[in-house]
């Protein structure tokens, strides 16, 4: 298992940088078989390097399909297969390990192919929106896959959310359900999105009535008695 501060998605990649020694002794046991897969969770509590973290229980298998080795770490790259539950976790030494069982597939009907659409639209149009203000992970225009399914993972990947909303969709049960959570929860993180440049008006606006204030406190120094000080006590 490789507990991690990010939410991996079916059929999404997840670029990896290890150099922690006890994933690169995980990492060599798993290149010995034939499909090397381990598991991603969300950390709830702490940080992906040291361990001692508090884990979230439902995750994704990653399949990996390519390794490059550098000097002291090893870069990989995986794509994200069935989700799974953890059932138990098991010592941590020398790594992460859990016994898990993989939760149900979701299924397509293209009778949400007008909703699939609309959640599309509105992804794009927030994360490009969202581009104007601030770095984002996505290219507003990335290529999704054609399957209808696999898509709809891939949507809830690039929407511009927060780890923890991130994590409500991967706990979807219906395709249906995972569409809808997913244009709520992009139209309700759109004005947190692109409130930067108002935020640098009232930032500049807020700025000058404080030099303005400033001045008018060294006039009413200069008028008082040596030491009394003009401000209101605090």
């Amino acid at each position: 298992m490789f507990p991690l501060g990010s939410v991996l998605f079916p059929h999404t990649p997840l670029a990896l940088r290890i150099f922690e020694e006890r994933y690169l002794m995980m990492l060599g046991r798993l290149l010995e078989d034939d499909d090397p897969q381990f598991g991603v969770v969300l950390i709830e509590r702490g940080s992906e390097a040291g361990g001692g973290d508090e884990r979230f229980t439902i995750g994704t298998m990653a399949r990996i399909t390519n390794v490059m080795a550098g000097e002291k770490d090893i870069h990989l790259i995986a794509v994200g297969g069935s989700r799974v539950e953890v059932s138990e976790w098991h010592d941590d030494e020398p790594y992460p390990t859990a016994s898990v069982r993989e939760l149900p597939t979701l299924v397509w009907d293209d009778a949400l192919t007008p909703l699939r659409t609309e959640a599309e639209r509105i992804v794009r149009r927030v994360l490009s929106r969202a581009a104007e203000f601030s770095d984002v992970q996505w290219d507003p225009n990335i290529e999704i896959s054609d399957d209808p399914l696999e898509s709809c993972w891939q949507l809830a990947a690039i929407a511009p959310l927060g780890q923890l909303d991130q994590f409500t969709l991967l706990r979807a049960t219906t395709t249906g359900g995972l569409l809808r959570e997913l244009i709520d929860l992009t139209l309700a993180a759109e004005p947190l999105l692109t409130t930067t440049a108002q935020s640098d008006e009232f930032d500049e606006a807020l700025e000058n009535l404080l030099d303005g204030s400033a001045d008018t406190g060294e006039d009413a120094q200069d008028d008082g008695e040596p030491g009394d000080d003009p401000r209101p006590p605090s």
